[in-house]
C-alpha cells in the first residue's frame, strides 16, 4: 500500500523552514551584490525573495483549501492548493528565472569592476548551510511519506504538492548556490567579470527546469488525477468479495484534494437481488469502504449490468 501524504501540520513545518531560511537569505545575498556587485548573486537574492514568495503562496493555497463544500463546491475546495502550486512555478519562471537570465545578459554585455570576494563567499557559506537545512528537513519527511516507491515515482504519485515542491525548491536553491560560487570564484581566479554573468544565466537555466517540471506535476493535479492504483485495487477487491455482485465494471477515482478521494463505482448486482435489499447492501458498503479506506471523502455506486458497461475493461 502506497504511503499517505504527509499530514497538514508536517507538511507545514517543511513550507515554514523553508519561507524563515529564505527570507533571511534573500536579505544577506542583496547586501553582498550590494558591496560587491556580483550579477549571481544578485539573481541568488531574487531567487531567494520568489521562494520566500512561494512558500507565503502555499501556506495560503493549505489556508484556503481547508474550507468546508459549500453549495456551489459541493466536494470542497480541496484542489484550490493545487491551483496555488501552479502560481508558483510561473512565479519560479517568469521572475526567478527570467530575472536571472536578464541579470546575467546585462553583466555580460557591461561588465562590472570586480570587487573583494569574501563577503559572497560568506554570505554563499551561510546560505548554504540554512538552505541545506530546510532541505534536510523536507527530504526527510518527503522520504518518510513515500513507501517503498522511487523518488521520482513518488513525486509523479503524490496529490500533496507542499513537500515535493518546498523539496524542488531548496535544491535548486543549493544548485544554485554551488554555480554562483564557481561564478564568483573564476570571476576572479581569471580577473573576467562575464564569467559571473555567465553563472547568473545558468541559474535561470536550472530554475526553469525547476518550474517546468512543477508546473508539469500541477497541471496534472488541477485536471484531475486518480487515486493510487493500490486504493483502486483495495476498492475493487472489496466489492468483488460480495456475493450479491456479479461483476465490478470499473472503479474511477479521482482526488478533490491531497487527501480526499471521489470514487465512482459501477457494478453488475446479481438478478434475484430486490430492490430495497440492493439500496441496503450499497449503504453496507460504503459504510465499509469508509471506514477501511478513510480518504474516500464521496462514493458513487451504480449498478449496471456487464454488457452494458461497454468501456469497463478500458477504463475500470
Amino acid at each position: 500500500m502506497a504511503a499517505c501524504p504527509a499530514s497538514g501540520w508536517r507538511a507545514n513545518i517543511v513550507i515554514y523552514a523553508a519561507l524563515l531560511a529564505n527570507l533571511g537569505i534573500a536579505v544577506a545575498k542583496f547586501i553582498a551584490a550590494a558591496i560587491t556587485g556580483s550579477s549571481s548573486m544578485l539573481t541568488e537574492g531574487v531567487h531567494s525573495m520568489v521562494d520566500t514568495g512561494n512558500q507565503g503562496l502555499l501556506l495560503y493555497g493549505q489556508y484556503r483549501a481547508k474550507r468546508p463544500p459549500d453549495a456551489e463546491h459541493p466536494f470542497g475546495y480541496g484542489r484550490e492548493l493545487y491551483f496555488w502550486a501552479f502560481v508558483v512555478a510561473i512565479l519560479i519562471f517568469g521572475l526567478g528565472a527570467g530575472v536571472s537570465v536578464y541579470e546575467g545578459w546585462r553583466h555580460i554585455a557591461e561588465p562590472e569592476p570586480l570587487h573583494s570576494p569574501l563577503i559572497n563567499y560568506i554570505v554563499l557559506a551561510i546560505a548554504f548551510a540554512l538552505e541545506g537545512t530546510s532541505w534536510g528537513i523536507a527530504m526527510r519527511e518527503f522520504a518518510a511519506s513515500k513507501g517503498d516507491a522511487s523518488w521520482w515515482q513518488a513525486v509523479r504519485n503524490s496529490k500533496d504538492p507542499a513537500t515535493f515542491v518546498v523539496l524542488f525548491e531548496d535544491s535548486a536553491a543549493l544548485a544554485g548556490l554551488s554555480v554562483a560560487a564557481v561564478g564568483v570564484w573564476a570571476s576572479h581566479a581569471w580577473g573576467d567579470p562575464r564569467i559571473d554573468g555567465w553563472a547568473s544565466i545558468a541559474i535561470g537555466v536550472i530554475l526553469a527546469g525547476v518550474a517546468w517540471l512543477l508546473a508539469r506535476e500541477a497541471k496534472g493535479l488541477l485536471i484531475g488525477e486518480r487515486a493510487n492504483p493500490e486504493l483502486i485495487r483495495e476498492v475493487r477487491a472489496m466489492l468483488e468479495a460480495e456475493p450479491c455482485i456479479t461483476a465490478v465494471n470499473h472503479v474511477r477515482t479521482v482526488h478533490t484534494a491531497p487527501d480526499r478521494v471521489f470514487v465512482a463505482i459501477s457494478a453488475d448486482f446479481s438478478d434475484t437481488l430486490p430492490m430495497g435489499e440492493a439500496e441496503s447492501l450499497i449503504e453496507r458498503i460504503e459504510h465499509r469502504l469508509k471506514a477501511k479506506l478513510p480518504q474516500l471523502s464521496s462514493i458513487y455506486i451504480r449498478p449496471e449490468k456487464r454488457e452494458d458497461a461497454v468501456d469497463a475493461v478500458a477504463m475500470g
